[in-house]
């Protein structure tokens, strides 16, 4: 039977998933349990090209209908060029009616490719390309032991957006904490800016349980933001990205507060700065009520729509006196562990 990895992007719940490489080559991250437990391993072009065979034998008369790919796991791109383009090759022999192949990328393996090889790829069915920028300011990166720098992250995007593959950049507001959250979101603007990718696509930061992260919040190394904090760094990134092509995506992960902030910078920015803007002049208790609410599953639901219903509004106010009335932090200690509870699971339990 054919392989298939944890985790791939939202946007590729429909695709047909390609395990390339297994796990992530470096799994160091403090914020990201998604391979913890696994090794790392290369697999043979052999070995992926008997799983191919496998999955059009599997689909059947359905293989035919299969228009899109992922390659999974955490860094296909690691891969030499030529491995790549032979099984992009077989790929495209196996199902004829592919026509967009996406992939994971760290920026180190991307910096490393030529931009002559990129566009090889890209003419052998290579679409797109997702990686995790995660921050642009290099204190945070450090922070969260990403183990790439702002300037690599801008050297590998450049290289993809010059080989015209599309280039969807990952950022995670939050992930610098309190103490660094105005510097993280101008430095990762400026990183963006740079690199002008096809899309922004906005991850919330949700604090692991029993991670390396929570041990540095316990021992007061880090302060994680509430709600409210992430809107405001949110808004100050967003003011300082360029009216560009890119497309700003907070509709496509349930962790974002604000689903419906979503749209083109050159064409949207305006806005969805008016929207944030308008959410953060609610009354507090009005911005609680819908973190509660958005937080319970109602998710898109406009802060305004929420606000004509009196008595909806009125079970939230009151579930919100009973979190805070012992505990001024407890709203966001309750959002926090409901957050966690969709944060893919360690492959151990010792992740630390």
């Amino acid at each position: 039977m054919f392989e298939q990895g944890v985790i791939r992007p939202p946007s590729e719940a429909n695709s047909l998933l390609v395990r390339v490489t297994r796990n992530c080559p470096w799994n160091r991250c403090l914020f990201c349990p998604a391979y913890k437990g696994t090794a790392f391993s290369r697999r043979s072009v052999a070995e992926i090209k008997k799983d191919m065979d496998e999955m059009a034998q599997y689909h059947g008369s359905y293989a035919a209908g299969i228009t899109t790919a992922f390659f999974q796991d955490a860094d296909s791109l690691i891969l030499p060029t030529g491995e790549l383009l032979e099984i992009l090759r077989y790929l495209k022999k196996k199902f004829p009616g592919i026509t967009r192949v996406t992939s994971y990328a760290r920026a180190k393996s991307l910096k490393k490719k030529s931009i002559e090889s990129l566009k090889t790829l890209k003419e052998a069915g290579l679409t797109r390309i997702h990686t995790g920028l995660e921050s642009g300011f290099s204190k945070v990166l450090k922070l969260i032991r990403k183990g790439e720098s702002p300037e690599e992250m801008v050297k590998g995007g450049q290289r993809v957006m010059a080989a015209g593959i599309s280039l969807s950049e990952y950022i995670m507001p939050g992930v610098g904490g309190r103490e660094l959250s105005r510097e993280n979101a101008m430095e990762t603007a400026n990183v963006l800016n740079q690199i002008r990718p096809d899309f922004i696509r906005v991850r919330t930061f949700a604090l692991p349980p029993d991670s390396p992260m929570e041990t540095m919040v316990d021992d007061g190394r880090f302060t994680p933001l509430g709600d409210l904090e992430i809107v405001a760094e949110i808004r100050l990134l967003l003011s300082h990205l360029d009216e560009m092509p890119s497309h700003f995506r907070c509709a496509d992960f349930s962790l974002n507060l604000l689903m419906h902030v979503d749209g083109h910078l050159n064409t949207d920015k305006a806005h969805m700065l008016e929207e944030l803007d308008l959410f953060l002049s609610l009354p507090k208790q009005d911005q609680k009520a819908y973190v509660l609410l958005q937080r319970s599953g109602h998710y898109g639901l406009h802060p305004l729509d929420m606000l004509k219903n009196q008595d909806v509004m009125a079970q939230l106010h009151e579930k919100l006196e009973d979190l805070e009335k012992d505990n001024p932090e407890g709203l966001d200690q309750y959002i926090r562990s409901m957050m966690a509870c969709q944060l893919p699971r360690p492959q151990t339990d010792s992740w630390r």
